[in-house]
C-alpha cells in the first residue's frame, strides 16, 4: 500500500475506534456496566483486578483495545510489513483516536454550555412573563 493510503486508512481506522473508545466509556448506554468497572477498579483486593477494570472506564487505556481487535480485522500496517508495522499502525491509530475523542469531548462540553445558557435564559424570560402577567392581573 502506497503510503498516501496509509495514512488516509490511519485517520479513517481512527474514528470508529474512537466512536466504540468513547461510547463505551462516556454514553449512556453503557452507564451500568461502566458503573460496576468504577466500583471494582475502585475496591478490587488486587492490583491486578482493579487494573482490568479500569482500563474499561479510561477511554484513552480502552482505545489501545479497540485498536488491537481493529488491528487484528484490517490488518492494518503503517511504514513497514512486518510486526513494526501493525506496532506503529497501532500507536498512531491511538493517538489519532484520541485526537478525535478531545475534539469531540471539547466540541461536546460547548454544546452543553450553550444549551444550559440557552435554558437559563428560557427560564428567565418565563419568569419575567409570569411576573409581568401578575403585575397586569393586579391593576
Amino acid at each position: 500500500m502506497q503510503l498516501y493510503q496509509q495514512v488516509a486508512y490511519l485517520f479513517l481506522l481512527a474514528l470508529p475506534i474512537a466512536c466504540v473508545a468513547w461510547t463505551v466509556t462516556h454514553e449512556e448506554v453503557f452507564r451500568e456496566p461502566r458503573e460496576y468497572c468504577i466500583q471494582q477498579s475502585k475496591l478490587g483486593k488486587t492490583l491486578l483486578h482493579r487494573k482490568f477494570f479500569y482500563l474499561f472506564t479510561c477511554e484513552y487505556c480502552f482505545s489501545h483495545y479497540v485498536t488491537i481487535f481493529f488491528l487484528i480485522i484490517t490488518g492494518y500496517q503503517l511504514l513497514y510489513d512486518d510486526w513494526r508495522g501493525y506496532l506503529i499502525g497501532g500507536f498512531a491509530l491511538v493517538w489519532i483516536a484520541n485526537v478525535y475523542m478531545s475534539l469531540f469531548g471539547f466540541i461536546r462540553v460547548g454544546l452543553k454550555k450553550e444549551k444550559m445558557d440557552a435554558d437559563l435564559e428560557e427560564a428567565r424570560l418565563k419568569a419575567a412573563q409570569k411576573e409581568e402577567q401578575k403585575s397586569t392581573k393586579e391593576q
